[in-house]
């Protein structure tokens, strides 16, 4: 799945869940259940979630989402095996992003 955010230092709730195409409860269930995400809150206890924060929850979209894997079964998949599920992660990432300029100059020829 291609997650298109614009570059910023923050973003809100919301726009993460739309870009990822969830509700923000299941954001929020992810933030308790996961370690690895940790947004800042504002004085009102508004989440901002950084660049670092989107990562994480695209190899947690990844996990969950895509390959099925159980909270339990992410949780410990990337627990053991971070480093090795993140450069699968970024290279599947890529491919898709790759794939992805090929159909739009497809589409223009």
């Amino acid at each position: 799945m291609q997650i298109e955010l614009p570059e910023k230092r923050y973003y809100g709730i919301g726009e993460v869940a739309k870009a990822f195409g969830v509700n923000t409860s299941l954001i929020r269930f992810w933030e308790k259940e996961f370690d690895a995400l940790k947004p800042k809150k504002n004085a009102k206890g508004n989440r901002k979630f950084t660049p670092q924060d989107i990562n994480n929850l695209k190899l947690i979209y990844h996990l969950v989402k895509e390959r099925g894997f159980t909270l339990e079964g992410a949780k410990i998949h990337l627990k053991e095996n971070r480093q090795k599920t993140l450069d699968k992660f970024e290279i599947i990432d890529k491919l898709e992003r790759i794939k992805a300029e090929l159909v739009k100059i497809k589409e223009q020829l």
